[in-house]
């Protein structure tokens, strides 16, 4: 069986105690001054991600995914970038095992996130993409910005974040205007591209043993291209809607061959002169 493994987040030096380092509750959850504020696709993509999302070796209360949610990183700075969606497997689902998050805080959970993934939008493509940078809405390389006069205070990109701070492991954008795939995993200490089929561009992530990949169908009402897991064979995983509805039709189909059945049996006895009803009443 595969084993799934996940890193760990530490420094070089220990932690301070944790009475000294702000927790979740201390840490502001918003900030609506940040580029990209989220559109209604940002809002429903990830739901599906976080609706289609099993893996194996990790129960549902072993799984945490955020969707548009601080991911704090520094506790000298209280730095943090805000993924459009991520996944840590191997930790609580609730905070402490009781409680909904209002952030995400890697000194206090002390794991990272296995899969982090960025829609890209007008504006977000050099915090999204770095030296890979494109135009969300036409796909062609961005010219290189002129660099500022003073960078000491300029935070980091979420590209330098989650490549040479946080390391993450598998690292996937999306434009949804262009519909190009875009998937860096963490290799030899920084981030490398993984080719993809341009006809039908599939992830495949082997610690999760999980695909990534284009499903043309409706969600919460709207009809489009999604981004949806699958198996090894290429089938679509499906949600808890459709997994309970499955159940349903199963039973309803198991039913109606039941009386299919009977119905055979009863002819049957006609055709060799019973009478069913006649049975009955003995």
């Amino acid at each position: 069986m595969l084993m799934v493994t996940h890193r760990s987040y530490s420094q070089e030096t220990a932690d301070p105690p944790n009475t000294t380092l702000p927790t979740m509750y201390d840490l502001p959850s918003e900030d609506l001054n940040e580029p990209g504020l989220p559109d209604e696709f940002h809002d429903i993509q990830p739901q599906l991600l976080s609706r289609t999302l099993r893996v194996a070796e990790y129960s549902a209360d072993q799984i945490f995914c955020g969707s548009d949610l601080n991911l704090y990183y520094d506790p000298v700075k209280n730095g943090y970038k805000r993924p459009d969606w991520f996944t840590v497997l191997g930790v609580p689902r609730l905070y402490a095992g009781e409680e909904m998050r209002s952030s995400y805080v890697i000194w206090q959970e002390k794991v990272l996130p296995a899969v982090v993934v960025e829609f890209l939008s007008g504006g977000t493509e050099r915090d999204d993409l770095g030296p890979y940078a494109e135009s969300a809405t036409t796909g062609k390389p961005l010219l290189p910005k002129p660099a500022p006069l003073s960078v000491d205070d300029a935070p980091p990109s979420k590209w330098h974040v989650y490549e040479h701070i946080l390391k993450i492991p598998n690292y996937v954008v999306y434009s949804r205007f262009t519909h190009r795939l875009r998937y860096f995993r963490h290799l030899d200490g920084r981030f490398q591209e993984q080719p993809l089929s341009q006809a039908n561009p599939l992830i495949w992530i082997p610690e999760m043993n999980l695909g990534l990949g284009f499903w043309s169908g409706e969600f919460e009402g709207v009809e489009r291209l999604w981004l949806r897991w699958c198996d090894a064979d290429g089938n679509w995983v499906p949600t808890d809607t459709e997994q309970e509805r499955q159940r349903a039709e199963s039973a309803e189909a198991q039913l109606a061959e039941e009386r299919r059945q009977r119905e055979q049996l009863l002819a049957k006895l006609r055709e060799q002169g019973i009478d069913p009803d006649e049975l009955l009443r003995e």
